[in-house]
């Protein structure tokens, strides 16, 4: 994953208002329901069914560092789904997005300006719309080019151009060696 979709699917974490389950045999539990068979759940986390009985019982009390974070993400991209999509629509439809970043950007300007890109801290809220295009980006499966370009023409509306008050010769913001990237919605 790219660091736009990491910055979604941390964003989506924090959306959750109940801890998912923490012990291993609760959550083989919560795979069982969501997924209805031991089968299902074993071909999901690369173990066989006996081995996700064992857990269910509780005859094996601990998973293998790589099945057990395998568990851990299956049961955290099916925790609470409903409270998700609403933050998702929310952030669609008024809310927006907030994108924190710490990376470099370039841009094309006019003759006799500067267009040298340098890293930059920033922090800008943008509108719905773009909350809108980067969920459906994710959604259909778009790269991590397409999306970095979503969020850098969000970036070069709001924060550079600002709204289109100022730099309006400006064209072609790209984001390039990206620190951290962090969304809040």
């Amino acid at each position: 994953m790219g660091e736009i979709e990491d910055a979604i699917e941390r964003a989506d974490r924090e959306a959750f208002t109940r801890e998912p389950p923490k012990t291993l045999k609760a959550q083989i539990r919560y795979l069982l329901k969501q997924m209805g068979s031991a089968k299902a759940v074993a071909r999901e986390l690369g173990v066989t069914a006996d081995s996700v009985n064992r857990y269910r019982r509780g005859a094996r009390k601990h998973a293998r560092a790589d099945v057990a974070a395998k568990i851990d993400d299956a049961v955290r991209a099916r925790w609470q789904p409903q409270v998700r999509q609403r933050r998702r629509r929310q952030a669609a439809a008024t809310g927006g997005i907030t994108v924190e970043t710490r990376a470099r950007f370039g841009y094309t300007a006019p003759v006799g300006t500067t267009d040298d890109g340098r890293f930059r801290r920033l922090t800008v809220h943008l509108p719905a719309p773009y909350a809108q295009r980067l969920f459906n980006a994710r959604d259909t499966g778009a790269s991590e080019g397409e999306m970095r370009g979503i969020v850098a023409e969000g970036l070069k509306d709001v924060y550079f151009q600002d709204g289109g008050s100022r730099a309006t010769g400006l064209s072609d913001v790209e984001i390039n060696d990206i620190d951290y990237l962090d969304l809040d919605f």
